[in-house]
Protein backbone atom coordinates (compact mmCIF):
# COMPACT_ATOMS: atom_id res chain seq x y z
CA UNK A 1 0.00 0.00 0.00
CA UNK A 2 1.29 3.29 -0.92
CA UNK A 3 2.04 6.10 1.47
CA UNK A 4 -0.95 8.04 -0.43
CA UNK A 5 -3.23 5.19 0.11
CA UNK A 6 -2.33 5.52 3.64
CA UNK A 7 -3.06 8.64 3.98
CA UNK A 8 -6.58 8.19 2.08
CA UNK A 9 -7.55 5.33 4.96
CA UNK A 10 -6.63 7.18 7.43
CA UNK A 11 -8.62 10.35 6.86
CA UNK A 12 -11.72 7.96 5.48
CA UNK A 13 -11.35 6.22 9.06
CA UNK A 14 -10.65 9.08 11.68
CA UNK A 15 -13.30 11.55 9.81
CA UNK A 16 -15.95 8.95 9.78
CA UNK A 17 -15.74 8.29 13.74
CA UNK A 18 -15.47 12.05 13.73
CA UNK A 19 -18.67 12.52 11.90
CA UNK A 20 -20.29 9.33 13.80
CA UNK A 21 -19.30 11.13 16.95
CA UNK A 22 -21.54 14.90 16.09
CA UNK A 23 -24.75 13.37 15.65
CA UNK A 24 -26.62 16.04 16.88
CA UNK A 25 -28.90 18.78 14.69
CA UNK A 26 -29.73 17.13 11.60
CA UNK A 27 -32.60 15.54 9.79
CA UNK A 28 -32.13 12.23 11.06
CA UNK A 29 -34.13 9.43 11.64
CA UNK A 30 -36.28 9.22 14.56
CA UNK A 31 -34.37 6.66 17.13
CA UNK A 32 -30.77 7.01 15.43
CA UNK A 33 -29.32 8.94 18.65
CA UNK A 34 -29.52 5.75 21.01
CA UNK A 35 -28.31 3.07 17.87
CA UNK A 36 -25.73 1.16 18.31
CA UNK A 37 -22.63 0.62 16.21
CA UNK A 38 -23.21 -2.91 14.76
CA UNK A 39 -20.09 -5.39 15.65
CA UNK A 40 -17.92 -6.47 12.87
CA UNK A 41 -19.31 -9.63 12.52
CA UNK A 42 -22.79 -8.36 12.12
CA UNK A 43 -21.63 -6.49 8.79
CA UNK A 44 -19.67 -9.72 7.90
CA UNK A 45 -22.91 -11.39 8.12
CA UNK A 46 -24.48 -8.43 5.90
CA UNK A 47 -22.29 -8.29 3.35
CA UNK A 48 -20.02 -11.31 2.55
CA UNK A 49 -21.14 -13.56 -0.04
CA UNK A 50 -23.37 -11.02 -1.38
CA UNK A 51 -23.95 -8.22 -4.17
CA UNK A 52 -25.43 -4.76 -3.34
CA UNK A 53 -27.14 -3.81 -6.03
CA UNK A 54 -27.20 -0.21 -7.75
CA UNK A 55 -29.06 1.63 -9.39
CA UNK A 56 -26.55 1.87 -12.49
CA UNK A 57 -24.29 -1.10 -11.20
CA UNK A 58 -23.35 -3.55 -8.42
CA UNK A 59 -20.45 -4.26 -6.47
CA UNK A 60 -20.01 -7.81 -4.81
CA UNK A 61 -18.33 -8.73 -1.64
CA UNK A 62 -16.47 -12.03 -1.56
CA UNK A 63 -15.41 -14.33 1.28
CA UNK A 64 -12.38 -15.21 -0.21
CA UNK A 65 -9.66 -12.99 0.85
CA UNK A 66 -12.20 -10.15 0.98
CA UNK A 67 -12.16 -9.35 -2.60
CA UNK A 68 -13.96 -6.56 -3.45
CA UNK A 69 -15.20 -6.55 -7.49
CA UNK A 70 -17.88 -3.96 -8.98
CA UNK A 71 -18.75 -2.15 -12.10
CA UNK A 72 -20.94 0.07 -12.55
CA UNK A 73 -22.47 2.63 -15.66
CA UNK A 74 -23.28 5.77 -13.82
CA UNK A 75 -24.05 8.63 -16.16
CA UNK A 76 -23.40 6.19 -18.91
CA UNK A 77 -19.74 5.88 -18.40
CA UNK A 78 -18.43 2.26 -17.92
CA UNK A 79 -16.39 1.43 -15.22
CA UNK A 80 -15.14 -1.16 -13.04
CA UNK A 81 -13.88 -1.34 -9.88
CA UNK A 82 -11.74 -4.25 -8.24
CA UNK A 83 -9.87 -4.44 -4.61
CA UNK A 84 -10.94 -5.36 -0.88
CA UNK A 85 -13.46 -5.10 1.57
CA UNK A 86 -12.96 -4.10 5.09
CA UNK A 87 -14.61 -3.79 8.26
CA UNK A 88 -13.86 -1.25 11.16
CA UNK A 89 -14.57 -2.10 14.95
CA UNK A 90 -16.59 1.17 15.05
CA UNK A 91 -19.62 -0.36 12.92
CA UNK A 92 -18.23 0.83 9.03
CA UNK A 93 -18.14 -1.45 6.35
CA UNK A 94 -15.11 -0.26 3.67
CA UNK A 95 -13.94 -1.47 0.24
CA UNK A 96 -10.65 -0.11 -1.08
CA UNK A 97 -10.61 -0.49 -4.79
CA UNK A 98 -9.10 1.00 -8.30
CA UNK A 99 -11.67 2.13 -10.43
CA UNK A 100 -11.17 2.02 -14.29
CA UNK A 101 -12.67 4.18 -16.76
CA UNK A 102 -12.34 5.18 -20.02
CA UNK A 103 -10.39 8.22 -18.37
CA UNK A 104 -7.92 6.31 -16.77
CA UNK A 105 -7.71 4.28 -13.04
CA UNK A 106 -8.01 5.83 -9.66
CA UNK A 107 -8.12 4.47 -6.44
CA UNK A 108 -11.30 5.19 -3.62
CA UNK A 109 -12.11 4.43 0.10
CA UNK A 110 -15.95 4.04 0.57
CA UNK A 111 -17.13 3.84 3.58
CA UNK A 112 -20.54 2.94 5.32
CA UNK A 113 -21.31 3.45 9.20
CA UNK A 114 -23.84 0.79 10.73
CA UNK A 115 -25.77 1.38 13.68
CA UNK A 116 -28.61 -1.17 14.79
CA UNK A 117 -31.42 -0.92 17.35
CA UNK A 118 -33.44 -3.66 17.72
CA UNK A 119 -34.71 -5.36 14.56
CA UNK A 120 -33.96 -1.83 12.39
CA UNK A 121 -30.89 -0.84 11.04
CA UNK A 122 -29.31 2.64 10.25
CA UNK A 123 -26.75 3.44 7.91
CA UNK A 124 -24.62 6.26 6.43
CA UNK A 125 -22.36 6.62 4.07
CA UNK A 126 -18.58 8.68 5.46
CA UNK A 127 -17.82 10.81 5.84
CA UNK A 128 -20.22 13.40 5.04
CA UNK A 129 -23.43 11.51 3.86
CA UNK A 130 -27.14 11.57 6.37
CA UNK A 131 -28.53 8.76 8.15
CA UNK A 132 -31.62 6.73 6.73
CA UNK A 133 -33.32 3.23 7.33
CA UNK A 134 -31.27 0.99 5.95
CA UNK A 135 -33.03 -2.29 7.03
CA UNK A 136 -36.88 -1.62 8.46
CA UNK A 137 -37.59 -3.76 11.53
CA UNK A 138 -39.63 -5.65 9.35
CA UNK A 139 -37.84 -5.49 6.20
CA UNK A 140 -39.38 -3.46 3.75
CA UNK A 141 -39.23 -4.17 -0.71
CA UNK A 142 -38.33 -0.06 -0.24
CA UNK A 143 -35.28 -0.80 2.00
CA UNK A 144 -31.75 -0.74 1.03
CA UNK A 145 -31.39 -3.98 2.49
CA UNK A 146 -33.67 -5.28 -0.04
CA UNK A 147 -30.98 -4.78 -2.76
CA UNK A 148 -28.55 -6.65 -1.12
CA UNK A 149 -28.23 -10.23 -2.98
CA UNK A 150 -27.04 -13.37 -2.38
CA UNK A 151 -24.50 -14.40 -5.09
CA UNK A 152 -22.57 -12.79 -7.05
CA UNK A 153 -24.20 -10.58 -9.63
CA UNK A 154 -21.11 -8.59 -10.72
CA UNK A 155 -19.11 -11.29 -12.80
CA UNK A 156 -21.33 -11.80 -15.65
CA UNK A 157 -21.01 -7.81 -16.75
CA UNK A 158 -17.55 -7.09 -15.19
CA UNK A 159 -16.04 -8.89 -18.64
CA UNK A 160 -18.01 -6.62 -20.66
CA UNK A 161 -17.73 -3.49 -19.07
CA UNK A 162 -13.39 -4.38 -18.65
CA UNK A 163 -13.55 -4.71 -22.20
CA UNK A 164 -15.61 -1.62 -23.00
CA UNK A 165 -13.54 0.61 -21.08
CA UNK A 166 -10.13 -0.96 -22.11
CA UNK A 167 -11.13 -0.77 -26.09
CA UNK A 168 -11.02 3.34 -25.18
CA UNK A 169 -7.53 3.66 -23.42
Amino acid sequence: MSMFQKMLLAVALTSGIATAASAAGTNEPVGIETAKPMSSAEIYRLYSQNTWMWKAGAGYFSAKARRFTAWSRENGSPSFGMGRWFITESGKLCFNADWHAKTGTATAITCFSHRKKGGLIYQKREPDGEWYVFKSAQAQATDEFAKLRHGDYVSSQLGKIETSVSKTK
